[in-house]
């Protein structure tokens, strides 16, 4: 009998430390389209490069704007979660062509947009930190096209006049395949093909599970610059 409430109450000291750890780790949320989602862009990588003392919530979706993703309610998820950080990367789905339920302007509605994430993800006492877009890894002849800069150029504004972090993830990944050029680029896709074929059927915007770790890992690199209290808890 004694040796069953001790093993009882093993059980629950166990229970209770394990529950204490998980409510004790900080919470670093993700909210952007499907390039940050944990299967087609870097935030499943990201996530593995926490430490214990941290874990990773990733409300990114596909298809997603900076416009569409509040209309959608998942802005919303993001702050119920109450983060103590919350990493923001939109652009790719607010460029033209997306339809008028998710298109902004780079020069008043994105920067808009991202400014009322930063005030409200403040207001319950998180610390945003933009990302600007994930390029595509589309080349004029020997150079990345950069059809995302009005949008990264925007969020680096609004983060200077926010005086929020902000992960440059746009020029570090154009300059990453410039530098690597077109071949070596084609790695991070999700489907291969060599030759590369017709740009319809290869997919130059997300990320295989190689591309998601060399960009997780340029994510953490800019972290320790910008965000030292947040690199803390990368392992």
């Amino acid at each position: 009998m004694l040796r069953r409430s001790l093993l009882l109450l093993s059980a629950l000291s166990l229970s209770i430390s394990i529950s204490h750890a998980e409510e004790t780790r900080t919470r670093i949320a993700l909210a952007g389209d499907s390039t940050v989602t944990d299967k087609a862009g870097w935030g499943a990588a990201f996530a593995k490069l926490l430490g214990p003392n941290a874990e990773c919530l990733n409300f990114a979706a596909g298809g997603q704007s900076s416009k569409s993703f509040r209309d959608t309610g998942n802005w919303h998820k993001v702050i119920d979660s109450k983060p103590a950080y919350i990493l923001i990367q939109f652009g790719h789905n607010d460029m033209p062509g997306k339809g008028p339920k998710r298109e902004t302007d780079p020069a008043t509605t994105f920067p808009q947009n991202l400014t009322r994430f930063i005030e409200e993800a403040r207001a319950i006492g998180a610390k945003p930190i933009l990302v600007t877009s994930l390029t595509r890894r589309v080349f004029d002849k020997d150079k990345i096209r950069g059809e995302l800069k009005p949008w990264a150029d925007a969020a680096t504004k609004v983060a200077t006049e926010q005086q929020v972090p902000l992960v440059d993830l746009f020029t570090r990944s154009v300059n990453l395949h410039n530098k690597l050029g077109i071949a070596e680029s084609d790695t991070f896709n999700p489907s291969v093909v060599r030759p590369p074929t017709d740009a319809k059927t290869t997919d130059r915007t997300h990320l295989n599970a190689h591309g998601a770790q060399v960009i997780a890992a340029i994510i953490a690199e800019e972290l320790h610059k910008v965000a030292p209290d947040l690199a803390k808890l990368l392992k």
